[in-house]
């Protein structure tokens, strides 16, 4: 069995691999797509919260059943399922208010664990999500839009609201997809122009903005006036995180969703006038992939436009280094096993 590993920062090489053997409760499933993310590409150039190497990447994943025992879920043999990388222990406070996304034990396969950048793995029956109707490229696209989900739940978005996104690249674009659904106005804010016009073109998101001295003025014009009452940083990037507070209208909802390894700084007195909600947003539950599941059933999300460029596993450690580039213009590839 072959897999692929990141031995350190800059470096993966294809290995063989024991063949998995699943324990109680565990199926035993072969990994069909690999989705690679921000996180992946991030963890490659080494600058990866909570991450040590080596490690197994993946956890964008479709995958078949080869066995798997008794579930309450109706998954059998030869069913085609997506994985929920969230691994919670179900005993800490958090789990037991239901918040496993952010267990105080989580582990998050391929982050804090070997993930599935692998040609089999065994894993908890209880984690995997079967949906029919759905190819395997649209399985393996519920775990990053399920991000998103959960960031608009958590920010508990309604229609009458003004939502500013912060970052188009591919758990913005989710953010937004996800915010149109629940009817309310969704801007994307961006440095990259390129993306912008993807946004446009290719995912029908109306109200693109290019970041810059411009920018707030355009927001005012484009509403009419009015301050976005939720923003939502989808970058990582310390100086965005900082500045997109002040996007925001009095009353309004602050939600990091994107990861900076920095501490950051906001002016007491500026957040305080506005009686301003600075939430974080970490990963998903299982509602958040259900809810994804039934959009993309629905044929609301353009699943073919979003994913970029796929390629066959054997072309991962030659090309990876580059997928991350701006200049590759890539929003999703998808790794086929």
């Amino acid at each position: 069995m072959q897999g692929i590993i990141c031995p350190g920062p800059g470096k993966l090489a294809i290995l063989e691999l024991a063949e998995p053997v699943a324990g109680p409760g565990e199926a035993l499933l072969r990994i069909r797509r690999v989705g690679i993310c921000g996180t992946d590409l991030h963890a490659f150039a080494g600058r990866q919260p909570y991450f040590t190497y080596p490690r197994i990447l993946g956890h964008e994943l479709a995958a078949e059943v080869i066995s798997i025992p008794e579930n309450g879920y109706g998954i059998q043999v030869g069913d085609e399922v997506a994985v929920i990388p969230y691994r919670h222990c179900g005993k800490c406070g958090a789990c037991r208010r239901g918040y496993t996304n952010c267990c105080a034990n989580l582990k998050v396969f391929g982050v804090h664990e070997d993930g599935g950048m692998r040609e089999y793995v065994a894993y908890p029956a209880g984690l995997l999500l079967k949906r029919d109707g759905l190819s395997l490229d649209q399985l393996a696209l519920v775990e990053p839009l399920a991000i998103g989900a959960h960031a608009v739940r958590r920010a508990k978005v309604e229609k009458d609201d003004i939502v500013l996104v912060i970052g188009a690249g591919p758990i913005g674009i989710g953010i937004i997809k996800m915010v149109e659904s629940a009817g309310a106005m969704a801007l994307a804010l961006d440095v990259n122009t390129d993306r912008l016009r993807f946004c446009r073109e290719s995912m029908g998101i109306q109200h693109t903005l290019e970041s810059g001295k411009q920018a707030l003025q355009q927001i005012l014009d484009i509403t009419g006036g009015n301050l976005p009452t939720v923003v939502f940083d989808a970058t990582g990037n310390k100086q965005a995180l900082e500045s997109g507070v002040s996007f925001m209208a009095h009353g309004g909802r602050y939600v990091l969703v994107g990861l900076s390894k920095d501490n950051l700084v906001f002016n007491h007195p500026f957040i305080h006038a506005r009686e301003a909600s600075i939430l974080c947003s970490r990963n998903a539950t299982r509602a958040d992939f259900e809810q994804v599941a039934a959009v993309l059933a629905g044929e609301e999300f353009p699943s073919e436009a979003y994913i970029s460029l796929k390629a066959p596993f054997t072309e991962i450690p030659g090309a990876f280094g580059s997928w991350g580039r701006p200049d590759a213009g890539l929003i999703k590839v998808m790794a086929i096993w």
